[in-house]
């Protein structure tokens, strides 16, 4: 005998529409218990690898041998964690593991306050040093005359003198194509222009509708 639910606008539902009702309410609960246990792999990993990457120091140290540098740079040798520690803090000093993967790993005693703010001063220095490399396209084209060549060359030597690369392009439009071969001599007497300035990475060549070259600074001596 088949048993008929209604649901409160007094249509009745079968047995096996209700099977699929809850099969779906299912699926949808293992749907999220899996997006909860990826989402905590994710933070577990991340705060697993941040951990690897901090130094260990002092009481941290736990290995049985250790390869120890006073803060002279003077090998004192292999001994434990323990008995470096003890040398360390009688020098009101700490004790740093600074390569893990040596085998035994090596410790040197320092001042870990003060090489911590030393590589921070560093790192930052080094960041305001660094420069923007950015690729700066210029456009030529087949019948570009001497003043705009002129013009192009100019911009070329602000961009290269500040560091950047360039891209040098030239668009074919309907009949140029059968003038690509001007397209190219426009190009290598651009690259010409630059030779004290420019080391030419990739030689013109057409590529489908344009003519593509492109150039990098020379290192300054």
């Amino acid at each position: 005998m088949v048993i008929y639910c209604h649901n409160k606008e007094g249509r009745s539902r079968s047995p096996h529409q209700r099977l699929v009702k809850w099969a779906i309410v299912i699926m949808l609960i293992i749907e999220v218990r899996a997006f909860c246990v990826r989402t905590l792999f994710i933070i577990f990993t991340e705060v697993l690898f941040i951990s690897r990457e901090t130094q260990q120091i002092n009481g941290e140290i736990r290995d049985k041998e250790l390869r120890v540098i006073s803060a002279d740079g003077e090998q004192l040798g292999i001994m434990s964690a323990a008995e470096a520690l003890k040398i360390a803090e009688d020098q009101d000093l700490d004790l740093v593991k600074i390569a893990p993967q040596a085998k035994p790993p090596v410790c040197k005693i320092m001042d870990y306050s003060k090489y911590r703010y030393e590589k921070a001063k560093r790192e930052k220095e080094n960041r305001k040093n660094q420069k923007q490399i950015e690729m700066k396209e210029i456009r030529l084209s087949v019948t570009i005359d001497v003043g705009d060549f002129n013009t192009k060359v100019n911009q070329a030597k602000k961009f290269l003198a500040s560091g950047h690369k360039l891209k040098i392009s030239i668009r074919l439009k309907g009949r140029m194509m059968t003038h690509s071969d001007l397209g190219i001599e426009n190009m290598k007497r651009f690259a010409a222009s630059l030779e004290e300035e420019a080391n030419v990475d990739k030689a013109p060549k057409l590529e489908g509708r344009q003519i593509l070259m492109f150039l990098s600074p020379k290192q300054s001596k």
